[in-house]
């Protein structure tokens, strides 16, 4: 398997008047505060509140009749769940999301309420995978990985294209584009945008500390998984290691890694709520906790930030917010 640009352009085509191009925005009192230019993506408006939706349509979209008819069973902590099952609404694709029992609420919801079927399980004890294949096998449905497929990454990478195209917009040359990331598929699908449309510009990810899987990864040039002990407040960003083909994407088009903290996590949250005004989850934040701590080193230039969802659970939220996280 492989993921080209030429397929996130096509992606791009596909999702065309269903996922929301969302804008890119700034704020001089960010700019003044990190000392350069930062222009915003906020994935937090897409449908869904998070990028996750446009790999999804891009992968039930192209669906075969047959399956179709059957349906998409994906695993996922609650976005990807969300963009699956509001693709599979709006296709006509029945979906069944195996979720962890511990995601937050907020996102269990509002993937039921978008028409999906859910099977919880214990994130600790229990295979996603081997959950998901069971039920494939049981039902016939097709396995929609959350990182894992060429077309998800496709889908992923189109924010990078909307972000590059909109920058070109207000003559501005990015110096470096800082993207969270999980399981890879978004750093991967947008580096892949970001390297062929400004190939001057670097591509930065930005892991919780205790999750740095890709980032050991690419040090060591095989896939690391991350200690099954550890524990972070950034659901989105639990992935236990890249997959092959997501790392292959990263080994070309990502410069560097960094790493933040829970509570650099939540002073970002904190921050994109009250100057901002903007909802982020934690997983979401990272990019903007990184720019905050200072991280990523890139002052006085121009870096996109995308801010990749904002599905946060209102009583976490709340904590956060109040100082109690």
């Amino acid at each position: 398997m492989s993921v080209t640009f030429a397929d996130v352009e096509a992606a791009a085509a596909r999702i065309a008047g269903h996922a929301v191009r969302t804008p890119l925005i700034e704020s001089p009192a960010l700019n003044e505060r990190v000392g350069g230019r930062v222009l915003i993506k906020p994935e937090t408006l897409q449908r869904v509140g998070a990028f996750k939706f446009r790999g999804a349509y891009n992968r039930l979209v192209q669906f075969t009749p047959d399956e179709r008819a059957k349906g998409a069973v994906a695993f996922s902590s609650g976005n990807h769940a969300q963009g699956v099952a509001l693709a599979g609404r709006l296709l006509g694709v029945p979906t069944l999301i195996v979720m962890p029992a511990d995601a937050p609420a907020v996102k269990i919801e509002a993937t039921r309420g978008y028409g999906a079927e859910i099977r919880l399980y214990d994130r600790f004890t229990e295979d996603r995978v081997a959950i998901a294949e069971a039920i494939r096998d049981e039902r016939g449905m097709t396995v929609v990985p959350s990182f894992d497929d060429p077309h998800i990454i496709a889908g992923q990478g189109t924010a990078g294209l909307e972000l590059v195209r909109q920058a070109e917009a207000l003559g501005a040359r990015l110096d470096c584009v800082v993207s969270p990331i999980g399981g890879g598929g978004l750093i991967g699908g947008v580096g892949l945008a970001v390297k062929a449309l400004s190939p001057a510009t670097a591509v930065v990810g930005v892991e919780p500390i205790d999750f740095d899987d890709a980032l050991r990864s690419l040090q060591a040039g095989t896939a690391q998984t991350i200690d099954p002990h550890a524990r972070s407040i950034c659901d989105a960003l639990l992935s236990p290691s890249p997959s092959e083909l997501t790392l292959s994407v990263m080994r070309k088009t990502v410069a560097d890694v960094a790493l933040v903290t829970d509570a650099e996590v939540t002073e970002a949250m904190r921050y994109a709520f009250q100057t901002l005004k903007l909802v982020v989850e934690p997983g979401g934040a990272v990019g903007l906790a990184a720019l905050l701590a200072g991280k990523v080193r890139y002052k006085g230039e121009t870096t996109g930030l995308i801010l990749s969802g904002g599905n946060v659970d209102p009583a976490m939220f709340a904590q956060v917010l109040a100082g109690e996280l």
